[in-house]
């Protein structure tokens, strides 16, 4: 598995799994409580974003957004269903955080959806070391969303 830093393009493969990433989440979240971001989104330049290739098919990506010059933000974090649980989201968390740590941060936040659908991320994030914290950044307390929290 190669996880390589990718410059989001419309209409390339990553975009295309982003964009399925957002219709599932809106699929299972009330729309004012979607905070995946589209593939345009993650275009920004405050925001580094990595794919995960077995061979020549995509199977996972994630995005590390500079909040500040001490905290970063993990988005967007996808495995494609067939390869779940066989460690991409660990191998890309693993390279968000070393970029992190390469740019100083002392913290590394997110947001996750709070029902049952989402349980296997909030159980990933927690055996990756994040806790639950407060709404951070723009966010707001939202009954659909939960926080968490890295210290590097």
């Amino acid at each position: 598995m190669q996880i390589l830093e990718h410059q989001i393009k419309n209409g390339d493969a990553v975009a295309d799994l982003v964009g399925r990433h957002l219709e599932e989440m809106s699929g299972i979240t009330p729309s004012e409580s979607v905070h995946a971001l589209s593939s345009e989104s993650l275009m920004s330049p405050d925001l580094t974003f990595w794919a995960a290739w077995e061979r020549d098919a995509l199977i996972g990506c994630g995005g590390l957004r500079a909040l500040d010059p001490e905290c970063g933000e993990v988005k967007s974090m996808h495995t494609v269903a067939e390869q779940r649980g066989k460690g991409v989201a660990s191998r890309i968390l693993s390279k968000m955080t070393e970029e992190a740590s390469r740019r100083g941060y002392r913290r590394l936040l997110l947001e996750t959806g709070s029902s049952e659908e989402f349980a296997g991320a909030r159980a990933f994030y927690e055996h990756h070391g994040f806790a639950l914290c407060g709404p951070f950044g723009d966010y707001r307390l939202d009954p659909n969303s939960v926080f968490m929290s890295k210290e590097l």
